[in-house]
């Protein structure tokens, strides 16, 4: 027997754009944050803007919750359908609609996958700058729900700098249109929508800026005994005035797994890897590269990689990329922390990360962003294991609590969902939470969209 809101859906939608089996549901009963599932009632597959008002504006007949998922990567919660509801994926509408090199910008519908952008783009002399890790599954919509950024956010920012104009889904059903502009003279309503999860309304196209191709690159791989050695070149280089387009780390417990996956001929006893990346115009690179390249030797680096063609870039950047990956073989279960410190606090919060892992008794490893300070810690764990399950969360949170009291945050990209909910009253005074959630109540006053994400209150 069907609910009334499932067969109103299937009228409006078609039968076979419809998902209500429990089995079937199964497999929407999370994101990749793994550690909390809840079964929504319904997933729909529309094709068209039009299609995902007709479905918001049902579910608010029925007093439905709808909540958009993208392609379920990420890793807060944040298409977690805590309240049931109806999960609305958008990855049926993938188009790229345009793209146009004369205004620097493409059109693309929420659906489409970064990689296809990027892959669009080749050879235009034009690419789409926020670059996440899992760009090869990630959506354009998924970035501007979550404000992602990635490895080159250091110097071309992350994804509210490239937003133009966004098509949008309202609490009520209607569809609004915001830009494109450059430089709007308006509310800046475009950087609310950016990084709200789905709590303001559904993206369904977005005008995205196209940036140039840099003239050229420098990449460079430097190995160090100590997390300390390799964070203290991340200083020194920021301090001469350089800024890369890239600075990631590894530290040894993630270049373990890297080495017994893809055999890159890392030292047994590195203790990490910084990779870095400088671009721009030709003239001046070289002198650029000469002085990293001297910082990384002063500050200890055993050995320093330097690509001197574009397959030689591409294996360097390799390691770093496939990293995430490795962690497999080295637990059953594992999910990865989003925090953010001043860039001197570096050593301090990853010497603090090994304590707290000693302590929970959890391993933890860590890649991080190194230029601006973000810091991915890993924690593995057995989700078989409930106790396993409790120390991860325990220590996940005390390394965020340590984020903050280094002047940090406990977010950089991944955004807050359903798990960092807790932090927010340490974050923002009552006031500044009650200002957002008056915002959130004037986009949707029913409270429906993505309910029991980023505000303690709803």
């Amino acid at each position: 027997m069907h609910s009334p809101l499932v067969k109103e859906l299937r009228k409006r939608l078609g039968h076979q754009n419809v998902i209500s089996a429990p089995s079937e549901l199964a497999a929407y009963d999370c994101d990749a944050f793994t550690v909390e599932r809840r079964p929504p009632d319904a997933v729909v597959l529309p094709g068209s803007t039009r299609q995902v008002a007709q479905v918001v504006a049902v579910c608010r007949q029925h007093g439905a919750p709808v909540i958009a998922r993208g392609a379920g990567t990420g890793l807060v919660g944040g298409c977690l359908p805590v309240r049931g509801g109806v999960v609305v994926m958008l990855t049926r509408i993938s188009r790229i609609i345009e793209i146009d090199l004369r205004n620097r910008m493409a059109v693309v519908e929420a659906g489409v996958p970064n990689i296809k952008l990027a892959r669009a783009l080749a050879g235009t002399g034009y690419h789409y700058a926020p670059d996440p890790a899992s760009e090869g599954a990630s959506t354009i919509g998924g970035n501007v729900a979550t404000n992602a950024g990635g490895p080159h956010t250091l110097k071309y920012g992350v994804t509210v700098n490239h937003v133009l104009g966004v098509e949008v889904v309202l609490g009520d059903g209607s569809i609004v249109r915001l830009g494109p502009v450059e430089d709007p003279a308006e509310l800046d309503l475009i950087g609310l929508l950016v990084g709200s999860e789905g709590t303001l309304g559904i993206v369904t196209r977005v005008w995205v800026r196209l940036t140039p191709d840099p003239q050229d690159y420098r990449a460079m791989r430097a190995i160090f005994d100590t997390v300390d050695d390799a964070t203290e070149t991340v200083s020194r280089i920021i301090a001469a005035g350089i800024i890369p387009a890239a600075m990631e780390l590894m530290d040894r417990g993630i270049l373990a797994a890297v080495e017994e996956a893809f055999h890159f001929g890392f030292p047994p006893d590195a203790g990490a890897v910084l990779v870095i990346e400088v671009d721009g115009p030709t003239a001046g690179l070289e002198k650029q590269q000469q002085r990293i390249v001297e910082f990384c030797r002063n500050s200890g680096a055993k050995e320093v990689l330097q690509a001197a063609t574009a397959h030689e870039r591409e294996l360097l950047w390799k390691c770093r990329k496939l990293a995430v990956g490795a962690v497999g073989r080295l637990s059953p279960s594992y999910f990865i922390q989003d925090g953010v410190v001043p860039r001197t606090r570096l050593p301090h919060i990853l010497r603090r990360i090994a304590e707290i892992g000693q302590k929970h008794r959890v391993r933890i490893v860590n890649v991080a962003h190194a230029g601006d300070g973000n810091v991915h810690p890993i924690l593995l764990f057995d989700e078989r294991d409930r106790q396993q399950v409790d120390r991860a969360l325990a220590a996940g949170r005390e390394l965020l609590e340590e984020c903050i009291r280094c002047g940090g945050s406990v977010t950089a990209e991944h955004g807050i969902g359903v798990e960092k909910i807790e932090f927010m009253n340490r974050l923002f005074a009552p006031e500044d939470l009650e200002a957002m959630n008056r915002i959130r109540q004037a986009f949707d006053p029913t409270g429906w969209l993505n309910p029991g994400k980023v505000l303690p209150v709803t």
